[in-house]
């Protein structure tokens, strides 16, 4: 009985509503990176630093 008990209050996991959460907020914050980097100021930033880089 002591092993159901510790089996069904253990909570070394995340469940599927985590996983969907977890999912949705990675899915969010690489939607608004993806935002960032192509905008036009950080284009033109990269732009500049590959352009001194190579030549």
């Amino acid at each position: 009985m002591r092993k159901l008990i510790a089996r069904l209050s253990d909570d070394a996991g995340m469940n599927t509503a985590e996983y969907a959460v977890g999912t949705l907020a990675a899915v969010a914050f690489a939607g608004i990176l993806l935002k960032v980097v192509t905008s036009g100021p950080v284009t033109a930033a990269l732009s500049a630093v590959i352009d001194r880089a190579l030549g």
